[in-house]
């Protein structure tokens, strides 16, 4: 009697828990929740994102090379980009991914490593140390996301001159959700916003700055538009220029007239977004290389002082002498018949490196979690008061100055002695500045250069981001005369974060679906210390290993014990 009472009390159990399991699977599939148990809410997706996948209606392909043998750092790496994955993947099925060891086949490893290098997705070495015992492995940190036919790649490692392997994959982790959204949003969204390139002032030509223009071309529509048809009816050149939502100024040469420059503030005040890159100061790496290995350095005058003055900057005809700066390789001696060349500090080549304890600018969303950025005689920039909000994004070190001009600059200059004392005072000197309000005319209570019927004094909020490096978007050339990676310094080996600077402030100024918002995320990620995982190897084995076999080993003798006690009776 009384083993069918219990009987009967363990199918209703059994009824019971089959109906909870069947009521929670219900209203699980109309009520869709995650929960984030990370401190840091690192897994929790931005409304950004989420607009983005939600986009995405058709099966989307991402292979991530991240499998294999590597260290821990990379272990984290491919943990955390499989759980963001895993993210995407759940609030949407079509968001599917695989994570595959290219280098698996090792009869074709020369030649998968030959297709990755000619891609731009380039490998890197690291070393695997285990007990003591070193090894080397190469190491693929990148993705690649298809969408029907349009596919981009997407770098998973940061590059951060300088920093530790651990410090690139807490920043690569911080990085992680930006890089995919973007990814995705790239293949997924179609092209809306326009970029003009201006021209006809001597800008920089397309070919050194290709691998930017490449990289915009993949998200917006862009094209060239020439301020030349300007001195033949500049009313028609700023009614076509109104249509382009960006218009980028890439250090021009030739000083520009009074009729281009109403044409531009015209397009500025009516809320058009501007972005500058400008030489305030005449002088090129090139002429540097001469038999004295030295060169004039001269104001270069635009005419765009009142302008920028009545913005709100003003760029100063002087050059950025900094020790915190990037190298340059020149020859140092001989050695039989070949030269022997060395790395020196250049510094009129300033690394920028947003450090928000340096400075409040260094945490806005253009230039957080980023790495180094390499200037090339860059200019001092001034910031006055008026109704524009400013934000700087880039500046020099403390150990800094400014060279006033025209001076003499000398190659030997990488072999002066300086003291911390010819610095004080001088540092921190702005080199790139965000303005964002409702820009007032240059011409306000000036006689116009050409009528406009449209002329406005001040009309709609814009933003305009001010560099005073015409270079900082110049990428170099190969030996075949083919753009190399905007950014990467062939000389040296170096690769600075310059791309991701200049996209980063195209995105901001075009308000490119709030993706540069993500980009203000933190996450903590503590790394693992091998050294002490290494030296206390033995502890750490019985701890991991040995001693949940004894709790479970102890909870079975207990579990049999209390077992046997209950049923023996």
């Amino acid at each position: 009697m009384v083993m069918e009472t219990r009987k009967q009390q363990g199918r209703k159990q059994l009824v019971i828990i089959l109906l909870a399991l069947l009521a929670v699977n219900f209203a699980g599939y109309y009520f869709f929740k995650r929960i984030d148990l990370t401190h840091d809410k690192r897994y929790t997706l931005s409304q950004t994102s989420l607009n983005i996948i939600e986009s995405v209606q058709e099966p989307l392909y991402i292979d991530v090379f991240l499998e294999g043998e590597f260290p821990g750092e990379f272990k984290r790496l491919q943990d955390e980009t499989r759980q963001m994955l895993e993210e995407f993947h759940a609030y949407n099925p079509n968001i599917i991914f695989q994570f595959v060891n290219p280098l698996e086949d090792e009869t074709q490893r020369e030649a998968t490593m030959r297709q990755f290098y000619e891609k731009g997705m380039t490998p890197i070495n690291v070393t695997v140390e285990d007990k003591g015992k070193s090894s080397q492995e190469v190491v693929f940190p990148w993705a690649v996301a298809t969408y029907n036919d349009k596919s981009t790649k997407i770098q998973l490692l940061k590059n951060m001159m300088g920093a530790t392997t651990a410090e690139k994959v807490v920043s690569s982790v911080q990085h992680l959700e930006y890089a995919l959204a973007e990814a995705l949003s790239k293949i997924t969204t179609a092209k809306e916003k326009k970029i003009a390139v201006i021209k006809g002032n001597g800008e920089m030509p397309d070919r050194l700055m290709a691998d930017f223009i490449k990289q915009l071309r993949e998200t917006y529509y862009i094209g060239p538009f020439t301020l030349d048809s300007v001195a033949k009816n500049p009313q028609n050149a700023l009614k076509f220029l109104k249509k382009y939502d960006l218009a980028i100024i890439s250090k021009p040469r030739e000083k520009f007239t009074e009729e281009e420059k109403e044409v531009l503030d015209q397009y500025i005040v009516n809320g058009g977004k501007t972005l500058w890159m400008i030489d305030a100061v005449h002088i090129e790496m090139d002429s540097l290389y001469n038999q004295n290995g030295t060169t004039l350095a001269f104001p270069n005058d635009l005419g765009l002082n009142d302008m920028f003055f009545k913005y709100g900057v003003r760029i100063l005809p002087d050059l950025v002498k900094d020790e915190m700066a990037t190298p340059i390789k020149l020859a140092s001696g001989s050695q039989g018949s070949e030269s022997q060349y060395q790395d020196y500090t250049w510094k009129f080549a300033p690394f920028a490196y947003p450090d928000p304890s340096e400075y409040k600018g260094a945490s806005h969303p253009i230039v957080k979690n980023m790495s180094g950025i390499r200037m090339d005689f860059a200019n001092g920039i001034d910031t006055l008061k008026n109704n524009i909000k400013k934000t700087i994004l880039l500046q020099s070190s403390r150990y800094s100055k400014r060279v006033g001009t025209p001076v003499e600059v000398k190659l030997d200059m990488v072999a002066e002695e300086v003291s911390q004392k010819d610095y004080d005072g001088q540092g921190d000197i702005p080199m790139a500045v965000l303005l964002e309000g409702k820009f007032r005319s240059n011409y306000e209570n000036r006689l116009l250069p050409f009528k406009d019927p449209a002329y406005q004094t001040v009309g709609k909020p814009g933003k305009m981001i001010v560099i005073s490096d015409g270079d900082i978007a110049k990428n170099q050339l190969d030996d075949k005369m083919q753009p190399l990676e905007l950014g990467y310094d062939k000389w040296t080996g170096q690769l600075y974060d310059n791309k991701g600077f200049m996209m980063n402030c195209v995105n901001y100024l075009l308000d490119d679906n709030g993706l540069i918002n993500i980009r203000s995320k933190d996450v903590d990620l503590p790394m693992l210390d091998t050294q002490k995982v290494h030296d206390n190897y033995t502890m750490a084995q019985l701890v991991t290993v040995g001693l949940p076999i004894a709790i479970l080993g102890l909870f079975g003798l207990l579990f049999t014990y209390l077992r046997k006690r209950t049923y023996s009776k």
